[in-house]
């Protein structure tokens, strides 16, 4: 169960997934299931059969300059609600409020000091 405000996820954003995969396989132990996006896929890394994060490949235009990094994400009541205080708080948004099937609402913020950060509302039982 997730709590307003908590860290709820964490996933890393690379070049290579193929690379970073085989970094958390022989060094922590992850395996990994695929979870086919539009244009990709987004691998889920698992610690037995307990979910523990995600890799992210990063490819086009909008991520030129953006450096290799793991993003956390916070559970939030609402995403929307939320975005619209936080832009109040002065934060900028980098990726507007999308939904992912099965998974929850998402949106990608930059606080007021220049930190990344993901805010998500998951589906109702995860």
């Amino acid at each position: 169960m997730w709590s307003h405000g908590s860290f709820y996820w964490n996933e890393l954003i690379t070049r290579d997934a193929e690379k970073a995969k085989a970094f958390y396989k022989s060094s922590i132990g992850w395996s990994f299931d695929a979870m086919p996006m539009e244009n990709s896929t987004y691998w889920v890394a698992k610690m037995a059969d307990t979910p523990v994060g995600g890799i992210f490949t990063m490819s086009g235009a909008e991520f030129g300059g953006v450096p290799e990094q793991w993003l956390p994400y916070l559970a939030v009541d609402d995403v929307d609600a939320r975005l619209k205080a936080a832009k109040a708080a002065g934060a900028k948004v980098l990726r507007e409020p999308f939904g992912v099937p099965g998974v929850g609402r998402i949106a990608i913020i930059q606080d007021p000091g220049g930190a990344a950060i993901g805010w998500m509302t998951p589906v109702p039982g995860q």
